[in-house]
Formats: structure tokens, C-alpha cells, sequence
């Protein structure tokens, strides 16, 4: 099968390589869609904190958000899921430690991330493999364009949880990007009143098309009580900041990740007497994304600026926009081109 290979900073080929086989327990899912995605980025820049740490090597084969059809099953799993569409959890616990016996997989030491860490292959290929028990199954109300948004739209509806957010409650997200603008729509939905804060005039006029009015630069952010504060930023100083501003006694989010250490004051921290929530993955929260995006309660599809094949992969990932791309932020691969 066709996959694409990260074999060194910088540098990818589009090679044959094996096709998987299902394992007892395992599927083999025929992949109709993947998100390039901020982490994907890093792994070709060569600036992932995994590559460092030893988490990952090249080669590698990227891919974390994805959707498709299961074509093979494994011993031990039932043949009905034999043309089953579905997505599926990046993060895979050893399923015996104390972490992943109470629910925190996602944190599990030994973990694989599918497409990312300790050598999980990912979907960046025409077939990939999964545990059966990673998959969630897409219903017909969430298309493919939907069905790859899902493993990103978790990662942001976890933050909105996180922020514990009521109808008619404020709420201002630091970075209008794919995580930030998903958090923005999940939290309208909960019946939030949403902010963002951003630098880049293209990015704040989309999030004006997606219909939020209280779009700012920091010269223009007025001073409004926030009851919680969303930071899907990498800049460093931004987690400080939003700390600064949110409410007293409300919540702060931490989603996104600098390149270089992010410092607060933890005075402020505990005279304003904020509770902080660190978010790491999507994997308690892709049912209830499914369930939103199925209901027509969040539409992630406008955020989609344009969908490549595997040839114009790189240059995406050193940064570049596709010929006629659209103005959202993020871009999908269809391994089938």
C-alpha cells in the first residue's frame, strides 16, 4: 500500500510499504480521511518534544485524526464490524497499570499515539490498524470531512468541559486556530457567550464568518469578566495572561503548547483563587463530539480549507497553503488520491 514517511527532519517519500494485519483484537481500517495537524508540523520541522525525550524516531508515519472504513478484523472481534465506518481514540494504554485501570489511559506511561509515539503507525497510508477497542463508530450524519474533525473536536470539547461553562456564562479563547475556534463553537453550543483573542487579521475575520462577534487583538480585548479563560495558543507568555484575565474564583484551560517553557505567577493563581485544568488528548470526549457534530450542534466542516493527496503533503506541512485553498485552518488528506 501507498503511505507517506517521515524519514528525517524535513524530509518525506511516499513509499510501498506492507499492508497491516489484523491482530486478535485488532481491525484494518481503510482510511478516507486525515487532519494535518500543529503536532504533524513539529514531527517535520524536527521540533517535537517527543524526538527529543525518545518517544519517537524516524522514520515515522504520521496521522492522528482520521476516518474510514473497517475492511479486516482480527481474532476475536466480530466480523458485523466488516464495513463499518469510524474514527478512533490516538491515545493506547497498556490497559494494565494503575493510569489506565482508572480511566486515564490517556496518560499511561508505556502508551502508544497512534501516529506520534513509540512507533504506532499512522493514517498517513492507505490502510491503518487499530485496536478494536480505540474505535468509535460514525453514523451517517457525520461525513468524512466531520468524521477527521473528531479526534481534534474532542481535544476542544474536553477544554469546554474543563472550563465548566454555563448557559449565559462568558468565555474567552486565547488562539483561533482548529482547537481554539472547535472549543469557541462547543462552547456556543453549552450557551456560552464566546470571545477570542488572536494576532492574525485572517484568522479573526474567520471566526467572524463562523458568526462570533467578540473577536479581538490585544489592543481592542475589552474589559469584560470572563468566567473562563481557554488558552489553544503556543505563544509562551499567553498562559500568564490568562490568568490575568479570568474572573476570580472561575477556570483557566491549558490546551495549547509553546515551544519553550510558559511561566504563570502561581500567586495570582491561588490569591484569585482560580482552579487551572491542564488537557491532554481527546479520548474522554469523542462520544460526546460524535453526538454533537451528529445533531447538528456543532459543524466543524467550514474550519476545512482544502483536501490534498499524499504529493502535496510536505510542502502543507513545511507550512505552505494548497492553490485555491480556502480560508479556514485546517487541511485534509485523502490517501486515495
Amino acid at each position: 500500500m501507498r503511505a507517506f514517511i517521515l524519514t528525517a527532519p524535513r524530509t518525506a517519500t511516499v513509499s510501498e510499504v506492507d499492508p497491516p494485519v489484523a491482530g486478535p483484537g485488532q481491525v484494518v481500517v481503510d482510511v478516507a480521511c486525515v487532519g494535518v495537524c500543529g503536532t504533524d508540523m513539529e514531527f517535520y520541522s524536527g521540533e517535537m518534544a517527543y524526538l527529543k525525550q525518545g518517544h519517537a524516531a524516524y522514520p515515522l508515519r504520521l496521522g492522528h485524526e482520521w476516518c474510514g472504513t473497517i475492511s479486516a478484523v482480527g481474532d476475536g472481534v466480530d466480523d458485523a464490524l466488516l464495513g463499518t465506518r469510524t474514527t478512533g481514540d490516538t491515545m493506547l494504554g497498556c490497559g494494565a497499570c494503575r493510569r489506565c485501570l482508572s480511566g486515564r489511559h490517556h496518560v499511561c506511561e508505556s502508551r502508544h499515539e497512534i501516529g506520534i509515539r513509540n512507533g504506532w503507525p499512522g493514517a498517513l497510508a492507505e490502510r491503518l490498524l487499530v485496536p478494536v477497542t480505540a474505535l468509535r463508530p460514525l453514523p451517517g450524519t457525520v461525513d468524512d470531512t466531520a468524521g477527521a474533525l473528531v479526534e481534534p473536536g474532542g481535544n476542544a470539547l474536553r477544554s469546554v468541559r474543563g472550563a465548566d461553562l454555563s448557559p449565559g456564562d462568558r468565555a474567552l479563547v486565547l488562539g483561533p486556530g482548529t482547537i481554539g475556534l472547535l472549543a469557541g463553537l462547543f462552547a456556543r453550543a453549552a450557551g456560552a457567550e464566546v470571545h477570542f483573542l488572536g494576532k492574525e487579521r485572517h484568522s479573526l475575520e474567520f471566526a467572524r464568518t463562523l458568526g462570533f462577534d467578540g473577536v479581538w487583538i490585544e489592543d481592542t480585548l475589552p474589559g469584560l469578566p470572563f468566567d473562563a479563560v481557554i488558552d489553544a495558543s503556543n505563544a509562551p507568555a499567553l498562559p500568564a495572561a490568562a490568568l490575568d484575565l479570568v474572573e476570580p474564583g472561575k477556570r483557566v484551560v491549558y490546551i495549547g503548547l509553546a515551544g519553550r517553557p510558559s511561566l504563570i505567577d502561581t500567586r495570582t493563581l491561588a490569591l484569585k483563587d482560580v482552579t487551572a485544568v491542564g488537557i491532554l488528548g481527546a479520548s474522554a470526549a469523542l462520544d460526546g463530539t460524535i453526538e454533537q457534530y451528529a445533531s447538528g450542534a456543532v459543524d466543524p466542516r467550514p474550519l476545512v480549507a482544502a483536501t490534498v493527496g499524499f504529493e502535496e503533503l510536505a510542502e502543507v506541512l513545511a507550512g505552505g497553503r494548497p492553490p485555491g485553498a480556502g480560508p479556514g485552518p485546517k487541511i485534509h488528506v485523502d490517501p486515495r488520491r
